[in-house]
């Protein structure tokens, strides 16, 4: 049977004492891993200083991110990065990665925003660069959007043969390119291909299980070893949508993505989709409802 395992998203804090004493409550309240997300715009630390600061302050709780907007940086300094996080941290970094996609984030740093097929075509290579560049002795690699020249990173990352790979996925594309490279999945709605927010018309019971079926097929012999997530964004009582966030929890009752009433309530659906649909890895999206969850991670953690 597969553990549970819990992830918070973490944003912002006024101070670092501030940001260290958020890490060790989700250490203290048995979470195993604080997240931090990749935006340009909005109230957001950036990852690898938070991450870096998340890892100082405890001793147990891992870090990473949902997800690296692969766009933002070359693998190779992000390679680079990580290895360093991955070894001052003792080996506790889980490295999320996905296209980039918030419409908002090129537009104000003048970037372009291509076409999904080419972020995730450029994805794919960025993951191969990564893995070579963390691998021992020099690498090469001749691609249509990366070119590496016999590159020997040191230090190399001390989680061999690497750090944990997770990539957010809600698409076709995604949800294949995750399960045939990561370590974990964790399964979202579809982005408009214009950046603008999430497609609404992706969220939901059947969506999901589909995406489920997807990933499992696509993994093949891979799926045994695959760690399955998604993020929770309504938990106790239904709450207003935080006001930055594009998503809209109103379709998602009957997924893990909402879970609403008592903490056994809560804990009950949780052990049906990991028993029955193979889920196992649950991120709180929102601060605001860490007071409602710590209880069910303390039930169900082990």
């Amino acid at each position: 049977m597969r553990r549970f395992r819990f992830g918070a998203v973490v944003r912002e804090a006024d101070s670092g004492k501030a940001w260290a004493e958020k890490a060790r409550r989700l250490e203290g309240a048995g979470f195993d891993v604080l997240l931090v997300p990749d935006h340009l715009v909005g109230p957001r630390l950036a990852p690898i200083a938070a991450l870096t600061a998340a890892a100082c302050a405890t001793s147990r709780l891992r870090v990473g991110t949902l997800v690296f907007a692969n766009d933002f940086r070359h693998p190779a300094v992000l390679a680079k990065e990580a290895a360093t996080l991955d070894l001052l941290s003792g080996g506790r970094l889980e490295v999320g990665i996905g296209t980039g996609w918030m419409a908002g984030d090129y537009a104000g740093a003048g970037l372009v925003l291509e076409p999904p097929g080419v972020r995730v075509e450029r994805l794919r290579e960025a993951l191969a660069v990564l893995e070579g560049l963390w691998g021992e002795g020099p690498f090469h690699f001749d691609g249509r959007h990366y070119r590496i020249s016999g590159l020997d990173q040191q230090p190399k990352p001390l989680q061999r043969p690497r750090p944990p790979l997770v990539i957010g996925a809600g698409g076709a594309r995604m949800l294949r390119l995750a399960a045939e490279e990561a370590d974990v999945v964790n399964i979202g709605m579809r982005v408009k291909p214009d950046g603008s927010g999430p497609d609404l018309r992706d969220g939901g019971l059947r969506a999901l299980l589909g995406k489920l079926a997807a990933v499992r097929e696509a993994a093949g012999e891979r799926y045994a070893g695959l760690e399955l997530g998604t993020s929770v964004i309504q938990a106790g009582e239904r709450k207003a949508e935080e006001a930055w966030s594009a998503a809209d929890s109103t379709a998602l009752d009957e997924t893990p993505q909402v879970l609403l009433g008592t903490r056994h309530d809560i804990a009950d659906k949780l052990r049906y989709w990991r028993d029955e649909h193979d889920i196992s890895y649950f991120v709180l999206h929102h601060e605001r409802d860490l007071d409602v969850f710590e209880p069910v991670v303390e039930e169900l953690a082990t």
